[in-house]
């Protein structure tokens, strides 16, 4: 017997009565050592403190270290004798290698194109720089482009997703990972340019989350832009970036739109923001949702999750949007379509997906305001005017803060403005499976692709492929595929074996 607890409602009847039987000495002074009265709620509040301080990135060994030295000050080595990258604490090795092999688990499609395509390398001769979150999740996807030939250097798209244990774990099998949960924006810029600029070593494919590593190569080094044979881009910054780059004719190698394939649209968008919204806000504010009046800015499938999780809380949910056909599928979910400068000052929450909130925060009496889609939403919500001399800016606690006006009037915002679900949480497994083969196929399309299939432009998904990513997900739901009659396939004019809806079809 090491703990006996009494809730409130019995503990006056079993605390005077109950008589505890010890086997032996050594349990009863086992026993004697549980807090008294006072001493439990000492221990209480030990670890609600505690807690807060990995309320900023899930389950990390490393969020509470005390080594407050900048990773690029120490001199590490993996067991091999590599000390091409930078993390925060390669011993961490062993933590982070745990979270990966959990996640294989949850990762069945991605495992079993890595077994399929084992054989045959496709990616043989592949040199990914990648710039994407470090997760486990993320990590089974860079060992697999390994497993099928590629050679790999990647660094994180996002200063505070990254798991300092997985990125170590990568380390240490060999993989270069220059990144660390807590990066400076100069940290971030000189881990990109480490993972490009290396001696001996050149890429000729980029994955991409966000576009800052797209962008980096195209000004640093724009020799090495014009030989890379293929960009893999899943954000909706990033794809903007290369359709602009596209329509000014700078754009001089091809690049896949994986934002807006199927898998990841309708599974990745919606499933994942359904349920890491609410994570990352109880993690870092403990906030109650009954009742609490919030407005989601946008109505795509990322707000369409956000709402759907929202409401099922009892939240007050009301959206905005500038998209008729998006706004009238609110209103036939049971959503108020508002603007936002109407309801912006009786609000509790303010979310953004995508969206923009122009001069809003300047009206907002308190609330606490997240974004859980746009990379670069930090410009959406007019992020520098907030960090003006007349506002008081207090930390809460990690990845929270406090913007106070010479008023009085305070709002909370959440990761600096960035990405709540990846910055202050975690993402479903499962779903990040499904865009993690969508990339790794993609990479694969790209780069075995003959000459002049694609131009230098801007393509999405072959939608055969999307198909075929869903179909490697269905043995874990234990379901079965209808198929076709050759009479029914005439009649509709489909193969039996696919596709089965166009390629404009989203």
């Amino acid at each position: 017997l090491t703990n006996v607890f009494f809730c409130k409602c019995c503990a006056p009847f079993c605390s005077g009565s109950l008589q505890i039987q010890f086997a032996n000495t050594e349990d009863k002074q086992e026993f004697s050592k549980f807090p008294t009265k006072a001493g439990r709620r000492s221990l209480s509040r030990s670890i609600s403190q505690s807690s807060t301080d990995s309320y900023s990135s899930a389950a990390s060994y490393t969020d509470s270290s005390d080594d407050e030295t900048s990773p690029r000050d120490k001199a590490q080595v993996n067991t091999h004798g590599s000390s091409d990258f930078c993390v925060k604490n390669i011993k961490q090795a062993e933590f982070g290698r745990r979270e990966i092999e959990i996640a294989e688990q949850d990762m069945s499609a991605l495992i079993s194109l890595r077994k399929r395509a084992q054989g045959e390398k496709p990616l043989a001769g592949a040199k990914i720089v990648g710039c994407t979150h470090i997760t486990a999740q993320t990590a089974v996807l860079i060992e697999t482009l390994v497993a099928l030939g590629a050679q790999c250097r990647w660094t994180a798209c996002n200063i505070y997703s990254t798991q300092n244990e997985v990125a170590a774990a990568l380390a240490e099998t060999g993989v270069p990972v220059f990144a660390w949960k807590g990066e400076s924006e100069d940290d971030f810029w000189w881990c990109i340019d480490r993972c490009v600029n290396t001696e001996g070593w050149q890429a000729n494919m980029i994955l991409d989350d966000g576009g800052d590593l797209t962008h980096w190569v195209y000004k640093k080094y724009p020799s090495v832009f014009k030989k890379v044979r293929g960009i893999v881009e899943e954000s909706v910054t990033g794809v903007h970036r290369l359709y602009q780059l596209s329509k000014a004719g700078k754009l001089c190698v091809p690049a896949m739109n994986v934002n807006d394939s199927v898998t990841k649209q309708k599974f990745d968008n919606l499933y994942c923001c359904r349920e890491s919204i609410l994570d990352g806000l109880k993690r870092t504010t403990d906030i109650m949702f009954g009742g609490k009046q919030v407005v989601v800015c946008g109505y795509g499938e990322v707000g369409k999750g956000c709402c759907t999780a929202l409401k099922a809380l009892g939240a007050i949910v009301c959206i905005t949007e500038i998209d008729p056909i998006c706004a009238l599928q609110a209103c036939m979910d049971g959503f108020r379509v508002v603007k936002l400068s109407e309801v912006i000052r009786q609000m509790d929450v303010v979310i953004t997906c995508t969206g923009t909130v122009p001069h809003a925060v300047t009206f907002i009496t308190s609330a606490l305001i997240i974004t859980v889609s746009s990379k670069h939403i930090r410009t959406s919500i007019k992020y520098a005017s907030l960090r003006s001399p007349e506002l008081t800016w207090e930390r809460v606690r990690s990845q929270v803060d406090h913007i106070i006006w010479p008023d009085g009037k305070r709002v909370v915002l959440l990761a600096e403005g960035r990405l709540l679900n990846l910055s202050c949480s975690t993402v479903p497994t499962f779903v990040l499976s499904i865009t993690a083969t969508t990339q790794a196929l993609a990479l694969i399309e790209l780069f075995n692709a003959p000459e002049g299939r694609y131009k230098q432009d801007v393509y999405l998904l072959p939608k055969k492929m999307d198909e075929y990513v869903a179909s490697l997900h269905l043995p874990n739901f234990d379901a079965h595929l209808t198929e076709l009659s050759d009479e029914q396939a005439k009649y509709m004019g489909l193969n039996k074996n696919g596709p089965f809806k166009p390629n404009y079809y989203r």
